[in-house]
């Protein structure tokens, strides 16, 4: 192995490891249903990033980081969703806890899809974060979907630690507030990540 994979696969895991939308919306599902159930729905994620990994593979994700007004856009539509489902959490009933298994796990992947390609911090890792391991000697190609294959595993392993993590603390949950007040602390922590990014698209 490489130095720059050495390097690599620590700093890559700690972008996966970050406390985001994606791994929060894994830690309230990991408190209130079975964590097959929990993983299987968070695999929604990946379809999202393996698209913004072959766009940036294809060199398309050069061209909307070097874009300012493409980004822009992506940045704001963004914001905007990441706001609407932390106002819709915020807002509504507490999800019930599934202790039996028989969520439906579609519409949850379906979200956890939706987040992901949504944010704007996906591009910024694969059009500036993967370049700095990249050896310029060999093309480039292959390399982006190596890192991006691997970038993709290490997700799965951040979702499953943020649903283990939700399972350990269903306990705690309860007994401080139930899970409407978790449901509603992740609401609000997704309306700012929505806000945040929407200031940050204006300098």
């Amino acid at each position: 192995m490489t130095t720059a994979w050495l390097l690599f696969l620590p700093a890559c895991f700690a972008l996966n490891a970050f406390p985001g939308p994606n791994n929060m919306t894994a830690f309230v599902n990991g408190a209130r249903m079975p964590v097959a159930t929990a993983l299987i729905a968070s695999l929604g994620r990946l379809p999202a990033f393996a698209l913004l990994i072959t766009i940036t593979a294809v060199g398309l994700g050069a061209v909307l980081a070097a874009s300012a007004s493409a980004l822009w856009v992506i940045k704001i539509v963004g914001a905007l969703y990441l706001t609407y489902i932390g106002i819709r959490m915020v807002l509504a009933r507490p999800a019930p806890v599934e202790d039996d298994g028989q969520a439906d796990m579609l519409p949850l992947a379906r979200q956890d899809f939706l987040i992901a390609i949504s944010n704007p911090k996906a591009i910024a890792i694969f059009t500036a974060f993967f370049p700095q391991f990249l050896d310029h000697t060999q093309p480039v190609e292959p390399q982006i979907l190596a890192m991006g294959g691997v970038f993709l595993a290490l997700e799965t392993v951040a979702a499953a630690l943020y649903i283990l993590a939700g399972k350990l603390m269903h306990t705690t949950v309860q007994q401080f507030g139930g899970f409407g007040m978790l449901q509603k602390g992740v609401g609000g922590f997704l309306v700012f990540s929505g806000v945040s990014m929407a200031l940050s698209s204006q300098r």
